[in-house]
Protein backbone atom coordinates (compact mmCIF):
# COMPACT_ATOMS: atom_id res chain seq x y z
CA UNK A 1 0.00 0.00 0.00
CA UNK A 2 1.23 3.14 -1.00
CA UNK A 3 1.14 6.06 1.75
CA UNK A 4 0.34 10.04 1.12
CA UNK A 5 2.45 12.51 1.50
CA UNK A 6 2.71 13.87 4.72
CA UNK A 7 2.29 17.69 4.91
CA UNK A 8 3.63 19.45 8.34
CA UNK A 9 4.11 22.82 8.80
CA UNK A 10 6.21 23.92 12.08
CA UNK A 11 5.02 27.14 13.60
CA UNK A 12 7.44 29.03 16.32
CA UNK A 13 6.57 27.59 19.53
CA UNK A 14 8.22 28.50 23.33
CA UNK A 15 9.41 25.48 25.05
CA UNK A 16 6.81 25.25 27.43
CA UNK A 17 3.66 25.36 25.08
CA UNK A 18 1.50 22.66 25.42
CA UNK A 19 1.36 20.50 22.53
CA UNK A 20 -1.43 17.94 22.03
CA UNK A 21 -2.23 14.84 19.49
CA UNK A 22 -5.42 15.41 17.50
CA UNK A 23 -6.74 11.98 16.02
CA UNK A 24 -8.98 12.08 12.76
CA UNK A 25 -10.86 9.96 12.08
CA UNK A 26 -13.79 8.70 9.91
CA UNK A 27 -15.65 6.35 6.47
CA UNK A 28 -13.94 6.71 2.80
CA UNK A 29 -15.47 10.12 1.99
CA UNK A 30 -16.76 11.09 5.05
CA UNK A 31 -14.63 14.62 4.20
CA UNK A 32 -11.90 14.39 6.41
CA UNK A 33 -9.61 16.08 4.31
CA UNK A 34 -11.81 18.44 2.83
CA UNK A 35 -12.92 19.86 6.51
CA UNK A 36 -8.92 19.72 7.39
CA UNK A 37 -7.95 21.53 4.38
CA UNK A 38 -10.82 24.08 4.83
CA UNK A 39 -9.53 24.75 8.79
CA UNK A 40 -5.75 25.08 7.45
CA UNK A 41 -6.40 27.79 4.18
CA UNK A 42 -10.70 28.81 4.86
CA UNK A 43 -10.89 27.91 1.50
CA UNK A 44 -12.88 24.76 -0.15
CA UNK A 45 -10.79 22.14 -2.49
CA UNK A 46 -11.27 19.14 -4.36
CA UNK A 47 -9.62 16.28 -2.45
CA UNK A 48 -8.85 12.76 -3.58
CA UNK A 49 -9.27 10.11 -1.07
CA UNK A 50 -6.25 9.68 1.60
CA UNK A 51 -3.96 6.60 0.71
CA UNK A 52 -2.12 6.74 4.21
CA UNK A 53 -2.52 9.82 6.26
CA UNK A 54 -1.74 13.25 6.81
CA UNK A 55 -0.23 15.71 9.35
CA UNK A 56 -1.43 19.48 9.88
CA UNK A 57 0.32 21.45 13.10
CA UNK A 58 -1.88 24.58 13.90
CA UNK A 59 -1.91 26.63 16.67
CA UNK A 60 -4.32 28.32 19.18
CA UNK A 61 -5.02 29.80 22.09
CA UNK A 62 -7.15 27.86 25.26
CA UNK A 63 -7.57 30.02 28.45
CA UNK A 64 -5.89 33.08 26.80
CA UNK A 65 -3.11 30.38 26.77
CA UNK A 66 -1.01 29.43 23.18
CA UNK A 67 -1.73 25.43 22.57
CA UNK A 68 -0.17 23.49 19.86
CA UNK A 69 -2.29 21.19 17.79
CA UNK A 70 -0.94 18.01 15.36
CA UNK A 71 -3.71 16.71 13.37
CA UNK A 72 -3.65 13.43 11.68
CA UNK A 73 -6.04 12.99 8.94
CA UNK A 74 -6.10 8.77 9.13
CA UNK A 75 -7.35 7.35 5.90
CA UNK A 76 -10.76 5.43 6.18
CA UNK A 77 -10.90 2.82 3.39
CA UNK A 78 -11.34 -0.20 4.31
CA UNK A 79 -7.92 -1.50 4.86
CA UNK A 80 -6.28 1.69 6.44
CA UNK A 81 -8.98 0.68 9.31
CA UNK A 82 -6.59 -2.08 10.17
CA UNK A 83 -3.85 0.85 11.10
CA UNK A 84 -5.75 3.04 12.79
CA UNK A 85 -5.04 1.70 16.68
CA UNK A 86 -1.29 2.28 15.19
CA UNK A 87 -2.12 5.97 15.56
CA UNK A 88 -3.84 5.97 19.51
CA UNK A 89 -0.84 6.21 21.32
CA UNK A 90 -0.43 9.86 22.90
CA UNK A 91 -3.88 10.92 21.65
CA UNK A 92 -5.44 13.68 23.04
CA UNK A 93 -8.89 13.60 21.46
CA UNK A 94 -11.05 11.79 18.73
CA UNK A 95 -12.67 13.81 15.66
CA UNK A 96 -14.85 11.38 14.22
CA UNK A 97 -15.96 12.66 11.03
CA UNK A 98 -19.34 11.40 9.68
CA UNK A 99 -21.15 12.01 6.22
CA UNK A 100 -24.60 12.89 7.87
CA UNK A 101 -26.05 12.95 3.93
CA UNK A 102 -24.85 9.20 3.49
CA UNK A 103 -27.43 7.05 5.39
CA UNK A 104 -26.82 3.41 3.94
CA UNK A 105 -23.39 3.95 5.46
CA UNK A 106 -24.23 5.01 8.79
CA UNK A 107 -24.24 1.37 10.29
CA UNK A 108 -20.56 0.92 9.48
CA UNK A 109 -19.35 4.43 10.58
CA UNK A 110 -21.59 3.63 14.42
CA UNK A 111 -19.22 0.37 14.32
CA UNK A 112 -15.86 1.78 13.11
CA UNK A 113 -16.59 4.34 16.02
CA UNK A 114 -17.65 1.99 18.57
CA UNK A 115 -14.06 -0.25 17.99
CA UNK A 116 -12.00 2.95 18.26
CA UNK A 117 -12.96 3.52 21.20
CA UNK A 118 -13.07 0.71 23.11
CA UNK A 119 -8.97 1.34 23.01
CA UNK A 120 -7.28 1.35 26.24
CA UNK A 121 -5.02 3.91 24.70
CA UNK A 122 -8.23 6.16 24.14
CA UNK A 123 -9.60 5.45 27.28
CA UNK A 124 -11.22 9.36 28.74
CA UNK A 125 -10.51 10.67 25.26
CA UNK A 126 -12.62 13.25 24.49
CA UNK A 127 -15.03 12.60 21.31
CA UNK A 128 -15.67 15.19 18.90
CA UNK A 129 -18.64 13.90 16.11
CA UNK A 130 -18.52 16.03 13.67
CA UNK A 131 -22.01 15.95 11.49
CA UNK A 132 -20.38 16.75 8.14
CA UNK A 133 -22.16 17.75 4.40
CA UNK A 134 -25.27 19.20 6.56
CA UNK A 135 -25.18 21.54 3.26
CA UNK A 136 -27.05 18.37 1.55
CA UNK A 137 -30.48 17.72 1.09
CA UNK A 138 -31.57 15.24 3.53
CA UNK A 139 -28.68 15.02 6.39
CA UNK A 140 -29.35 13.79 9.16
CA UNK A 141 -29.65 16.28 12.53
CA UNK A 142 -27.71 16.54 15.39
CA UNK A 143 -30.03 14.45 17.43
CA UNK A 144 -30.39 12.05 14.90
CA UNK A 145 -26.95 11.22 14.78
CA UNK A 146 -26.77 11.10 19.01
CA UNK A 147 -29.77 8.98 18.65
CA UNK A 148 -28.10 6.31 15.71
CA UNK A 149 -24.87 6.35 17.33
CA UNK A 150 -26.15 6.14 20.95
CA UNK A 151 -23.23 8.28 21.98
CA UNK A 152 -24.46 8.52 25.63
CA UNK A 153 -24.23 4.66 25.64
CA UNK A 154 -20.60 4.41 23.98
CA UNK A 155 -19.67 7.52 25.77
CA UNK A 156 -20.35 7.04 29.02
CA UNK A 157 -16.70 7.24 30.35
CA UNK A 158 -15.93 10.41 28.52
CA UNK A 159 -16.63 13.73 26.89
CA UNK A 160 -17.79 14.19 24.23
CA UNK A 161 -19.90 16.86 21.57
CA UNK A 162 -21.36 16.31 18.52
CA UNK A 163 -20.56 19.84 16.33
CA UNK A 164 -23.29 20.14 12.62
CA UNK A 165 -20.86 21.50 9.62
CA UNK A 166 -19.70 21.33 6.21
CA UNK A 167 -16.19 21.54 4.56
CA UNK A 168 -17.60 22.21 1.48
CA UNK A 169 -19.30 26.14 2.63
CA UNK A 170 -16.94 25.98 5.70
CA UNK A 171 -20.49 26.21 7.99
CA UNK A 172 -19.68 24.85 11.89
CA UNK A 173 -15.98 24.21 10.71
CA UNK A 174 -14.41 27.30 12.94
CA UNK A 175 -16.94 26.23 15.73
CA UNK A 176 -15.47 22.85 15.63
CA UNK A 177 -12.31 23.51 16.03
CA UNK A 178 -12.41 25.74 18.96
CA UNK A 179 -14.45 22.94 20.41
CA UNK A 180 -11.87 20.40 19.87
CA UNK A 181 -9.33 23.41 21.73
CA UNK A 182 -11.61 23.13 24.59
CA UNK A 183 -12.14 19.54 25.05
CA UNK A 184 -8.30 18.78 24.72
CA UNK A 185 -6.58 17.12 27.72
CA UNK A 186 -3.04 18.46 28.03
CA UNK A 187 -0.70 16.67 28.92
CA UNK A 188 0.89 17.14 32.28
CA UNK A 189 4.55 16.83 31.34
CA UNK A 190 4.65 19.05 28.02
CA UNK A 191 8.16 18.35 27.39
CA UNK A 192 7.25 14.24 27.27
CA UNK A 193 4.58 15.02 24.84
CA UNK A 194 6.87 16.73 22.18
CA UNK A 195 7.47 13.48 19.67
CA UNK A 196 9.23 14.10 16.93
CA UNK A 197 6.55 13.80 14.31
CA UNK A 198 9.47 13.26 11.77
CA UNK A 199 9.98 9.76 13.84
CA UNK A 200 6.36 9.16 14.40
CA UNK A 201 5.75 8.92 10.36
CA UNK A 202 8.62 7.00 9.50
CA UNK A 203 7.00 4.16 12.14
CA UNK A 204 3.78 4.56 11.06
CA UNK A 205 5.15 4.40 7.60
CA UNK A 206 6.96 1.21 8.26
CA UNK A 207 3.91 -0.30 9.52
CA UNK A 208 1.56 0.30 6.93
CA UNK A 209 3.47 -0.99 4.57
CA UNK A 210 3.96 -4.74 6.33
Amino acid sequence: MSVASVHVVMGQRGSTQPEVRVLILGLDNAGKSTLLYRLKHRASACTVPTIGFNVEMLEARRNRKPIALTLWDVGGQGKMREHWPSFHADTAAVVFVVDSSDRGRLNEARRELENTLRSEQLRERPLVLLANKQDVCGALTVTELKDKFNLRKICFDRDWFVQPCSASTGFGVEEAFGRIVQMVKLPRDTTAMKDNVKETVQYIRATIRR
